[in-house]
C-alpha cells in the first residue's frame, strides 16, 4: 500500500470513486519518459542510427516504445508458438500509436527435464527470466512492456520483472494445450498420463507398446500442460491479480481468440501508459488476496504459493505463507479439475473460462472488487456483465455444493517444519496419514525404489537435500508422485520433501519443508522407520521422536559438501532464500 501511495504522489494521479485513476490538475506525465532518454537530441544520434537499421523511421522515434518480451523457444510445446503471438502483440502496439520492439528471453521445459539433473535449473530460470526482461527493458529505455509466457516459470518471471521496473505493462498467457486422445480407449490424456503410465508399466499393468501409445498421443501440439497444473494455475492467478486482460488465462493456445488477446494487450499497454497506471498500482495486497482466492477455488498448484510470494516481494507487498491459511479457511474448492478432478483446462474454457467463477466469488464476498486491473477498470467493473455458467455444467461447482469447503492448500507446521511446509490435499486421500519413514537423499533414488516395488503401503517417503540450496534448485517431484499413483499406492503411501511438486502431482504429498536439509532443518535427521504424521486438519507435520532425541540428532548434524561449486546453480544456492520466503535471490536488496 505504501508503494502505491508513493507512486500516486510522484505521478500526479488520483483515485476516482470507481477505482479508476485520472490525471490530477496540473500534473505532468510523459509517455516517453524512458525512450526519450535513448533517442532524443543530437547526442543520441548514434542510438537512432542503430535503431534505423532494425526498422525505425523518423515517426517511430516520436512514439512510446513498448518492449514485447517473448519466451519463444522450439524446445517445448508450451512456448513453441509464442513468437507468433508476440508478433500479434507488436501489431497491437503499433496500431495504438506506439512502437513495438520484440525481444526474447529464455525458457526451459519442466516436462522434458523432470526426473533428471536438468530439473535443477527450472526454478532458477524464473530468476533468470525476471533478470533478463528487467535488463533489456532498462537498457533499451522501453516506456512499457507486454510479456508473454507459456511454461511454468515464464509467468512469475515476467510478473517479477514488471513489478521491479514498474512501467505500464500487460501479461499475456500463451494458452493451454488441447488434450490428447488415446487411439484405443478414446479417452483424453495429457503429460501426467504419461508419467503415471510409467508406474503402471513398472507394476505390469501397461506393456511396452501401451506405454509407447500413451507417450505418442498425449501432447498433440502447442500450449501449456492441460490440467490445473502450475501453468494454468499461474495464468488464472495473474488474471485475478489484475495483470492480464479478462479471460486471457482460459484460452486455447492455437485459437484465434488468443491471437486477438495479444493484439488487445498491445493496445491496452498504450492505454495504461496514457493513464500512467503502473504494475505496482495494480498488484496491491488486496490484489494478491484475490489471486490466492482464485487459486484455491480452482484447486491450483502448490507452486502458486512459491510464485505469489516472489512476485509480492518484488512489489514490496508483505505476503506470507500464513496468508494462504487465513484466506483458505473461508474459500472453497469449486473446480473439478485435474490432477485431483476429472476435467482439463479446455473444459473450463468451453463453459466460459475464469470470469464467471470470479463473479461467483465476488458475489459471495470473497473477492476485493475495488482492485484495479490492466483494463483501467476495477475487478467489479470487469465482471459486471459477465454471464453465469450454464446450469448443466459440472466443471465448476456452485458455492453451495463445493468439492471441498475450505482450501486444499495446507500450510503445515510442527517439529519437522518449524518454518512451514506446503501440502496439496484434496480430501480424496483422507485428511491425515501416519506411517514409517523411508529416507532417500535424492529424487532418483526414491523413484528407483518405487519402480522396483520397495515402497510399501504405510511408508512415508522422505526425499531430502532437494531444496533451493540443497538441490540446488528445488526440483519438482512429479516422477515419484506419478509412479506412486501408477502403482496404485496413492492412498497408502505419503511423500514429504524439501523440494517441491509439479502442479500435476497429487496424493498425500508435502513439500517446501523449511528449514531444508541442506541448512540443518529437521528433515535432514529423519531415520528410516521413524514415525511421521501429516495432519491436514490441525495443519501439522510431526516426527514422532522425543524432543531430546531430535535435539541430539540436530546437534550432531553436519552439512554436506555443496553439489555445485561454480556456475548459475552455485550462485543460486549462495543467494536464494527459503521456500517459505518465495525462494527469491534478491531479498537482501530490499
Amino acid at each position: 500500500a505504501k508503494t502505491t501511495r508513493a507512486s500516486r504522489r510522484t505521478t500526479g494521479t488520483v483515485q476516482t470513486k470507481g477505482g479508476q485513476r485520472k490525471k490530477a490538475a496540473g500534473a505532468e506525465h510523459d509517455p516517453r519518459r524512458w525512450s526519450r532518454l535513448v533517442v532524443d537530441g543530437a547526442k543520441q544520434s548514434p542510438s537512432r542510427a542503430m535503431l534505423r537499421a532494425v526498422g525505425f523511421t523518423d515517426t517511430d522515434f516520436q512514439r512510446p516504445q513498448i518492449g514485447v518480451a517473448s519466451t519463444w523457444a522450439n524446445l517445448t510445446p508450451c512456448n513453441m508458438h509464442i513468437n507468433e503471438l508476440a508478433g500479434e502483440a507488436v501489431r497491437g502496439v503499433d496500431a495504438a500509436g506506439g512502437k513495438g520492439v520484440l525481444f526474447n528471453t529464455i525458457t526451459v521445459s519442466d516436462g522434458i527435464s523432470m526426473g533428471s539433473p536438468g530439473m535443477r535449473y527450472s526454478l532458477v530460470s524464473r530468476e533468470v527470466i525476471a533478470d533478463s526482461i528487467e535488463t533489456v527493458a532498462g537498457a533499451e529505455g522501453f516506456d512499457g512492456l507486454v510479456t508473454i509466457g507459456g511454461c511454468d516459470k515464464n509467468m512469475p518471471g515476467c510478473l517479477m520483472a514488471l513489478a521491479r521496473l514498474n512501467r505500464p505493462g500487460v501479461f499475456v498467457y500463451g494458452g493451454t494445450i488441447l488434450p490428447g486422445i488415446h487411439p484405443d480407449t478414446r479417452k483424453e490424456c495429457d503429460i501426467v498420463s504419461v508419467y503415471e503410465a510409467i508406474g503402471q508399466h513398472a507394476a505390469g499393468k501397461v506393456d511396452d507398446e501401451g506405454l509407447r501409445k500413451i507417450e505418442a498421443c498425449s501432447i498433440p501440439g502447442p500450449g501449456s500442460c492441460g490440467g490445473m497444473y502450475t501453468a494454468n494455475t499461474m495464468a488464472s492467478a495473474i488474471e485475478a491479480l489484475g495483470m492480464s486482460l479478462p479471460n486471457s488465462s482460459n484460452q486455447i493456445a492455437i485459437g484465434a481468440e488468443k491471437r486477438e488477446d495479444c493484439r488487445r494487450a498491445g493496445e491496452a499497454t498504450l492505454a495504461l501508459l496514457k493513464a500512467d497506471l503502473k504494475p505496482r498500482d495494480i498488484m496491491t495486497r488486496k490484489a494478491f488476496e484475490n489471486a490466492i482466492t482464485v487459486t484455491i477455488a480452482l484447486g491450483g498448484s502448490t507452486n502458486a504459493v512459491l510464485h505469489l510470494l516472489a512476485i509480492a516481494h518484488c512489489c514490496g507487498v508483505r505476503l506470507s505463507i500464513d496468508d494462504f491459511t487465513r484466506i483458505g479457511k473461508r474459500v472453497p474448492v469449486l473446480g473439478d479439475l485435474k490432477p485431483s478432478g476429472k476435467y482439463g483446462m479446455v473444459h473450463l474454457t468451453r463453459i466460459g473460462g475464469l470470469p464467471p467463477l470470479m463473479k461467483i466469488l465476488l458475489d459471495a464476498g470473497l473477492l476485493h472488487g475495488e482492485c484495479l486491473t490492466v483494463t483501467g477498470r476495477t475487478v467489479a467493473e470487469n465482471l459486471r456483465n459477465v454471464r453465469p455458467y450454464a446450469a448443466d455444467q459440472d466443471v465448476v461447482r456452485p458455492i453451495s455444493n463445493p468439492i471441498k469447503s475450505d482450501s486444499h492448500l495446507r500450510v503445515l507446521y510442527g517439529n519437522l517444519a518449524p518454518d512451514g511446509a506446503v501440502a496439496k490435499i484434496s480430501g480424496k486421500e483422507g485428511l491425515s496419514f501416519t506411517g514409517k519413514a523411508l529416507v532417500f537423499e535424492s529424487e532418483e533414488k526414491a523413484l528407483d525404489a518405487i519402480l522396483a516395488g520397495r515402497v510399501k503401503a504405510g511408508h512415508v517417503i522422505v526425499i531430502r537435500n532437494e531444496g533451493p540450496v540443497g538441490g540446488p534448485g528445488m526440483r519438482e517431484m512429479l516422477s515419484p508422485t506419478s509412479a506412486i499413483m501408477g502403482r496404485g499406492l496413492g492412498k497408502e503411501v505419503a511423500l514429504i520433501t524439501d523440494g517441491r511438486f509439479s502442479g500435476g502431482s497429487h496424493g498425500f504429498v508435502v513439500g517446501h519443508i523449511t528449514p531444508e536439509a541442506a541448512v540443518g532443518g529437521p528433515i535432514g535427521v529423519i531415520r528410516n522407520g521413524d514415525p511421521i504424521t501429516i495432519d491436514a486438519v490441525r495443519n501439522e507435520l510431526t516426527l514422532g521422536v522425543a524432543a531430546r532425541e531430535l535435539k541430539a540428532r540436530l546437534k550432531a548434524w553436519k552439512p554436506r559438501a555443496p553439489r555445485e561449486t561454480r556456475g548459475v546453480l552455485a550462485k543460486y544456492a549462495r543467494t536464494v532464500t527459503s521456500a517459505s520466503e518465495g525462494a527469491v535471490t534478491d531479498k537482501n536488496l530490499f
